[in-house]
């Protein structure tokens, strides 16, 4: 077997993950994916929308940022975590089709990169704090160190989650608890603070704009998923287990995410009253850096500023690099039927990223994940509109997720033309081609038009771009008595390996099996046309 084929078969790139594979705890499962959401990003967002519109209103945009990604993560963590899929195989089978999922791919690889290139602009400037090193350099640095951790993939991950995250939380939490406990007049300041303009009145349209910043986030469902889809098999003996593991590491993630984000506002509004640092109050490492001041002499202050920075930027990059490289070559192996490697990718993400740190994304942070939000939003929208709706309350959907080749459409109009028409629509609102009354709630565009439209337009098709097929040809059942995927194993006549029940399909042309990478990759049809007969 060759090295792209043994790369597949370990991290399941274009795949189910088999049981065989998921051998972690429902806890191990959680904390690894957790252990990805260590980043600092969060900081700098929730300190740019506070100066930026003012406490207030940063803090109700924060609540409606947590709100959508509770209610949108909930579906999609459920059937990522109960089906072994990641969010690409389930978009497939939730209403975009074999090469519908292909554009949303894209945007969540474009999520990676994005905030790669943020984290590692952090980390660059911890670098250049602490060792001085050009900013330039530490980009590279900080770009160059995570590519060894990636390679190995899951086996790797989830022990380097499981070892930094104690020495994380400690580094994190210190200065915020010291400041509420040794400065309890910051509290107060940090409430009346109004924006650097000094405009932060209560305004919807402000809370909306500072929504909008945040819900760039939307897209982090899909690298916790990709953690989630090593989660054991569900039983009567693990239930409670397993629903904990799932809603925590699943949308739970967002609360993490919120209270971080008040938190780098909370330590901005401090350093810019009593600091004078108004310059440097959006960046992480200056925010702790200036606290640790105040606890502990200089130097060790600046060490533990840059250990911390060091260790989030490292614990959130290998989640980004890992999977960006997987959606890269989700998509390259659908359109082209061949299989480069997800080193390659791994590589063209990280290269990409540096390109934009070399740019200095800090400068258009806010323009950049705004208009990113658009687009994020539309796609998780519409595969959680979806599930609830078509799925469940219409049952115009298939219940069980497919995503094999050959037994859905190629596109379905039902998730994919949603999602376009969602995005687009809501990136000329933010563009303010709607008008500048709307430009704020362009983020409500895209939630509305994503949550309405995969119904309507199911309705209007009957539900019949869904499956070409009904019936892959295979007798033995796809779930066990739990309903968890079957762990019986088949042989691929192509590739000669054994393959789980829910990763084959039968091939009548050679009266055997073929399991869904060599359907993945058969330029010909010879294996796809004659699977099983219409139905």
């Amino acid at each position: 077997m060759g090295v792209a084929a043994r790369e597949t078969l370990e991290d399941y790139t274009l795949r189910f993950a088999p049981r065989s594979y998921r051998k972690w705890s429902t806890g191990v499962v959680a904390v690894s994916a957790l252990g990805g959401i260590a980043y600092l990003a969060d900081f700098a967002i929730g300190a740019n929308i506070g100066i930026s519109y003012g406490t207030f209103n940063a803090l109700w945009g924060i609540l409606v940022f947590a709100v959508v990604i509770a209610a949108t993560g909930l579906p999609l963590a459920y059937y990522a975590a109960r089906y072994n899929l990641d969010l690409d195989l389930i978009t497939r089978g939730s209403g975009f089709g074999y090469y519908g999922s292909v554009v949303t791919n894209v945007i969540f690889a474009t999520f990676t990169f994005i905030f790669f290139a943020l984290e590692g602009s952090i980390m660059a400037q911890g670098l250049n704090l602490g060792l001085k090193l050009p900013l330039w350099l530490g980009y590279a640095v900080s770009t160059l160190l995570i590519f060894p951790l990636v390679v190995y993939g899951m086996s790797l991950l989830s022990k380097l989650q499981l070892w930094t995250t104690p020495l994380w939380l400690v580094l994190m939490v210190l200065p915020f608890a010291y400041l509420l406990i040794s400065h309890p007049e910051s509290v107060g300041q940090f409430f009346a603070y109004q924006g650097q303009s000094g405009a932060g009145a209560p305004s919807l349209g402000s809370v909306m704009l500072a929504a909008g910043v945040c819900l760039s986030l939307i897209a982090q469902i899909a690298e916790q998923i990709d953690y989630l889809r090593f989660m054991p098999p569900k039983t009567p003996e693990n239930s409670r287990r397993w629903w904990a593991a799932t809603l925590l590491a699943g949308p739970g993630w967002v609360i993490f995410g919120a209270i971080k984000q008040v938190i780098g506002l909370f330590l901005a509004v401090y350093i810019i009253a009593n600091a004078g640092g108004a310059a440097i109050a959006n960046q992480p490492v200056h925010q702790f850096l200036e606290i640790y001041r105040d606890i502990m002499p200089a130097g060790l202050a600046i060490s533990l500023a840059v250990v911390l920075v060091v260790i989030s930027q490292i614990k959130i990059n290998v989640t980004n690099a890992y999977s960006g490289s997987l959606a890269w070559t989700n998509s390259f192996t659908r359109v082209t039927k061949h299989y480069p490697g997800r080193l390659v990718f791994l590589g063209v993400n990280l290269l990409i990223a540096l390109v934009l740190m070399e740019a200095n994304m800090f400068d258009f942070l806010n323009t950049i994940l705004g208009f990113y939000a658009n687009c994020g939003m539309a796609w998780v929208v519409v595969v959680a509109s979806d599930i609830v709706f078509n799925k469940y309350v219409l049952k115009l959907s298939p219940k069980k997720p497919e995503f094999r080749r050959g037994m859905i459409y190629s596109v379905n109009p039902v998730g994919f033309g949603s999602m376009l028409i969602a995005a687009g629509v809501s990136i000329v609102a933010f563009f303010g081609g709607l008008g500048e009354g709307i430009r704020p709630f362009s983020p409500l565009v895209a939630i509305v038009l994503a949550l309405v439209l995969p119904p309507v337009i199911a309705i209007a098709t009957r539900g019949k771009y869904y499956l070409r097929r009904t019936d892959d040809g295979i007798d033995l059942p796809m779930y066990d008595e739990h309903g968890n995927p079957s762990a019986e194993v088949l042989d691929c006549h192509v590739c000669s390996q054994e393959f789980e029940r829910p990763d084959v399909v039968a091939c009548l042309a050679h009266t055997a099996h073929v399991c869904s990478l060599c359907l993945s990759t058969d330029k010909t049809g010879e294996h796809l046309l004659p699977l099983v007969s219409e139905k």
